[in-house]
């Protein structure tokens, strides 16, 4: 069910794509992240400090900023591998692919196909979330932690049990 859901779900936003200025990007639905939107291929008239605010502002730049430099490094990452890296390159992978599934949302209306609740997060604490991330505050955690959650808290929460699914 879920390859057809993938189809169904991008059938439906290409019916629609053309009155959005938002990228829907296969690579991306693969990775099983919906929506499948792509943060470096979307545009909006709105991302400016003076209408989101400075720390909004920062904030979704700091994250397209981590995201393009994980797309430039991804052909190096192909050719020669991740052990050939400086760790500040390592670095930037782990919180970008962090950053790739956070952005993963569990919506209320998908519930019935995907079995996870909706859930809904208050703008305040995502942008903090997002600047933790980008901070290296979670740099402990897994990425696989960060994926169809809520808050940070449900991240921390998922990663304990990881951890401890892992340990037993």
């Amino acid at each position: 069910m879920g390859r057809n859901f993938s189809v169904l779900l991008c059938t439906f936003w290409f019916l629609y794509v053309d009155a959005l200025t938002d990228s829907i990007i296969l690579q991306i639905s693969e990775l099983g992240i919906y929506p499948a939107v792509d943060p470096l291929d979307s545009t909006s008239r709105m991302l400016s400090p003076h209408i989101l605010g400075e720390d909004h502002y920062n904030t979704a730049r700091g994250v397209q900023k981590v995201l393009q430099n994980y797309k430039n490094l991804q052909d190096i990452i192909a050719i020669l591998g991740m052990d050939e890296l400086s760790e500040d390159d390592k670095l930037t992978v782990a919180r970008a692919r962090k950053i790739q599934r956070f952005l993963s949302q569990p919506f209320h209306v998908a519930e019935v196909f995907t079995g996870a609740p909706g859930k809904y997060v208050e703008l305040k604490e995502s942008i903090a979330s997002f600047q933790g991330v980008l901070d290296g505050k979670y740099d402990d955690l897994s990425e696989q932690s960060f994926y169809m959650v809520g808050g940070i808290e449900e991240v921390i929460a998922k990663a304990e049990k990881i951890a401890k699914e892992s340990a037993a």
